[in-house]
C-alpha cells in the first residue's frame, strides 16, 4: 500500500492526515524550501523526477522553491497566438468535463458543483452546459502558469481551504477541488465569453503567486503566477457554446484518461455556431 493509499484509505491514515492539511503545515513547508539548506535537495529533485536542467534559465537559484518555480527558455514553450484557439495556460495533466445542472463528475466515486468551487451561485450558473477544464500539475511539471486568453479581469477571488494532494486518491475520497485554498478570477473575453481562470492549491503548496491580482487588461500568452513546492491544479471554465474542445482529449476524458499537455498548446476553438 502506497503511502497517499494509506493517509487517504484507512482509519488511522486519516487521522494522521488531518493535520497535515493546515495551512501552518504547508507555510512551515514553504519555509523550509526557502532555505538555503534546501538547495541540497535539488539536484537528488531533478534526477528523480527526470527534469532536464539544460532545458531551464537557473540562474540566481539560492533555494529549492527557486529551482521549483524556475523559468524554462522561452523557445520550449512556444504559444499557439490563433485567436480562434483555445490555449493550454500551463503544463499539465487535463481532463475536460461538461457542467450539467451545475455539476461536475471528474471520477467516478466524487462530484462538485460549480457553486461550491467559486462560491458563487449566479457565476456558477453562466457556465451551465459549459466546460470545466482541469489542468493537473505534478511536481516535474513547469510551475509557471500564464492568461489562456485575451480580455479584462476582475479582481481576484481568494478562497481559504485544505491542502488535499490532487493525486486522483485523494479525488476518489471527496470533493477536493472544492476544499482546497484556491485563487480565481473572472477574465471577460471577446471570443470565449466571461471565463474562469483558477489555481488550486495542493498538499505542501503554501503558497499561489499571482503576479497582478487587481483589475486589468490582460494579453493572452503573459505570465499570471506560480506555483511554490508542490502538486497543484488550474481549473478553467468555459461558458456554453463558446468552445469545441479538441475530440481526443474529450475522448481520453471519458476513457478516463489524462491528455498530457504543454503550456501554450492548443485544446480547442471557438465554436463558429454560437
Amino acid at each position: 500500500m502506497s503511502t497517499l493509499d494509506f493517509l487517504y484509505k484507512t482509519k488511522l491514515g486519516r487521522i494522521i492526515l488531518r493535520p497535515l492539511l493546515l495551512k501552518p503545515v504547508s507555510d512551515f513547508s514553504g519555509c523550509l524550501m526557502d532555505s538555503r539548506a534546501s538547495k541540497m535537495l535539488i539536484g537528488p529533485f531533478a534526477r528523480n523526477n527526470g527534469i532536464l536542467m539544460d532545458d531551464y534559465i537557473l540562474d540566481g537559484i539560492k533555494s529549492f522553491n527557486d529551482f521549483f518555480c524556475r523559468r524554462i527558455k522561452p523557445e520550449l514553450r512556444p504559444l499557439d497566438m490563433n485567436e480562434n484557439h483555445l490555449m493550454a495556460p500551463c503544463d499539465g495533466l487535463l481532463k475536460v468535463y461538461p457542467i450539467t445542472d451545475d455539476l461536475v463528475f471528474p471520477v467516478k466515486q466524487s462530484m462538485f458543483t460549480i457553486s461550491d468551487l467559486v462560491v458563487d451561485k449566479e457565476l456558477a450558473k453562466s457556465f451551465d452546459c459549459g466546460y470545466c477544464l482541469v489542468y493537473r500539475l505534478c511536481v516535474n511539471h513547469y510551475h509557471r502558469y500564464v492568461y489562456f486568453e485575451t480580455g479584462k479581469k476582475h479582481k481576484d477571488v481568494v478562497l481559504p481551504g485544505l491542502y488535499h494532494t490532487v493525486q486522483p486518491v485523494a479525488l476518489e475520497a471527496g470533493p477536493v477541488f472544492t476544499q482546497n485554498a484556491r485563487q480565481y478570477t473572472v477574465i471577460d473575453t471577446a471570443r470565449f465569453g466571461s471565463c474562469v481562470q483558477m489555481e488550486v492549491g495542493a498538499l505542501l503548496v503554501g503558497r499561489i503567486v499571482n503576479d497582478n491580482p487587481e483589475i486589468c487588461d490582460v494579453i493572452r500568452g503573459k505570465e499570471k503566477g506560480h506555483f511554490e513546492y508542490g502538486g497543484s491544479t488550474i481549473i478553467v471554465l468555459v461558458p456554453k457554446n463558446k468552445v469545441k474542445i479538441s475530440e481526443h482529449i474529450l475522448t481520453n476524458t471519458q476513457n478516463d484518461i489524462e491528455t498530457p499537455v504543454k503550456m501554450g498548446e492548443q485544446v480547442g476553438e471557438v465554436n463558429e455556431k454560437n
